[in-house]
């Protein structure tokens, strides 16, 4: 098989312009959405499943407090959300990723945009929300989490409140953060300070709510 000369489009190069058109995209679309709260989860979430219950109470009461409400457009968590922000009647965006196991992107989103590149995305996530609010998840949430943590810890982006939701299913992962991390002097017990945990949706409220009030 030949391949073909000098085609330009296979070129690592000619990327930017694909990574620089995702920016622009996203700056246009995002920049006047107001206050907005980010929401990360599992897409593996159910109908019916007491998180996914949970985050659509939490995103409709977000939303009756004037917050947009940002997800990664799927289904699970990120459909609950969007769900909630709806009915709450809020901006529901969605930002979808495309991956090779297409994700489709749910029904209950108002604004959808489309991101070929993972970090492109990670970064409308946060540009332009006042809190992330984090359920349980696999892999890609865990991501969301320590990314957010670690770019307000080195100070890269503003503080915010970064807010875990469901104390049975991090606890595990606390516990190893204070034994492996906190004890062995690898982070600093005022790292931990960066996010909290609660169980209700009305906790996640107060949070966001208490952090700003102590910032006027």
């Amino acid at each position: 098989m030949l391949l073909k000369k000098d085609d330009f489009t296979t070129q690592d190069p000619w990327r930017i312009f694909r990574i620089m058109s995702e920016f622009v995209e996203g700056f246009e679309e995002l920049a006047d959405i107001g206050p907005a709260v980010t929401i990360f989860g599992s897409a593996r979430a159910k109908a019916g499943d007491k998180y996914y219950e949970s985050v659509e109470e939490t995103a409709f009461l977000l939303a009756r407090e004037g917050y947009a409400i940002i997800t990664g457009a799927g289904s699970g968590i990120m459909e609950a959300a969007n769900k909630g922000a709806k009915k709450g009647g809020a901006a529901s965006i969605g930002l979808n990723i495309q991956v090779p196991v297409e994700q489709k992107p749910n029904r209950f989103i108002t604004k959808l945009l489309e991101f070929r590149y993972f970090f492109c995305r990670k970064v409308m996530f946060l540009k332009y929300t006042k809190a992330s609010v984090i359920f349980p998840g696999g892999f890609g949430t865990m991501d969301e989490f320590f990314e957010t943590i670690t770019l307000i810890q080195t100070q890269r982006i503003p503080s915010f409140p970064v807010v875990l939701v469901g104390s049975e299913y991090w606890k595990g992962l606390m516990d190893w953060l204070k034994r492996c991390m906190l004890d062995k002097g690898r982070i600093s017990a005022s790292d931990l300070d960066i996010f909290c945990i609660v169980d209700k949706p009305v906790e996640v409220v107060e949070t966001i709510k208490r952090f700003y009030r102590k910032q006027k």
